[in-house]
């Protein structure tokens, strides 16, 4: 993430009716730039008044939770520095409809709105905005009905042709993993509680894998 600063500094006093902004810019990938979102977003800016007070840019997946550059964003709302974030378009911002309307409930309730390149305006605490989350929500609720049905279709489809789903009987992919680092700190001589303490896992599984590796009386 990098950040540019314009000559306009956070925490600078200005007028009560100065709109007051960040510009939000994302890629996906580190072959492609923001530098064309910044420039129109920057130009829209001047044409809508607004006073840019910092261009967060960032390359990530819009599906990834943990963005730095907009939970930095988020603070400054939170914080009450920033009236708007300016974005091209909803998608740069939210991961999903979901993401979209959690995002704009929180910065809602902190008097900031999202501004799309558009020039359409996203608050929700006016009628339009309430309009809009009213929307939002059932698009979320369609889109997570909607993977709902994918997955139980796949699924019915695997069992179909006989694949077994789920972990079958026997198998302890974790406890198998963990088995010899388990078989050798009981050989160095480490309790069964420490090595459970130790690697995160239960004394019970402890006790198993070292009964697994016992040698199997012969029929």
């Amino acid at each position: 993430m990098t950040a540019q600063t314009t000559p306009v500094q956070l925490g600078q006093k200005m007028p009560a009716s100065t709109k007051r902004a960040v510009i939000y810019a994302r890629v996906s990938t580190s072959d492609q730039s923001c530098e064309r979102q910044i420039a129109d977003l920057t130009e829209f800016a001047t044409r809508a008044g607004y006073d840019v007070l910092d261009i967060h840019k960032e390359t990530i997946s819009g599906t990834k939770t943990n963005r730095h550059a907009r939970n930095q964003i988020m603070a400054l709302a939170q914080a009450r520095k920033i009236d708007a974030v300016l974005v091209t378009e909803l998608s740069r911002w939210a991961r999903s409809t979901q993401d979209l309307l959690d995002t704009l409930n929180q910065l809602a309730g902190w008097n900031v709105s999202v501004v799309a390149l558009s020039g359409m305006t996203f608050e929700l605490d006016s009628p339009h905005g309430r309009m809009m989350a009213t929307m939002l929500a059932g698009i979320a609720q369609f889109e997570r009905d909607l993977m709902s049905e994918r997955i139980k279709s796949g699924l019915a489809a695997a069992k179909a042709r006989g694949k077994k789903l789920g972990r079958q009987p026997g198998q302890r992919p974790k406890s198998d993993r963990l088995a010899p680092k388990v078989m050798a700190l009981i050989a160095e001589g480490r309790s069964y509680r420490w090595i459970a303490r130790d690697l995160g896992i239960s004394k019970n599984t402890v006790l198993a894998i070292a009964k697994r590796a016992q040698p199997q009386p012969k029929e």
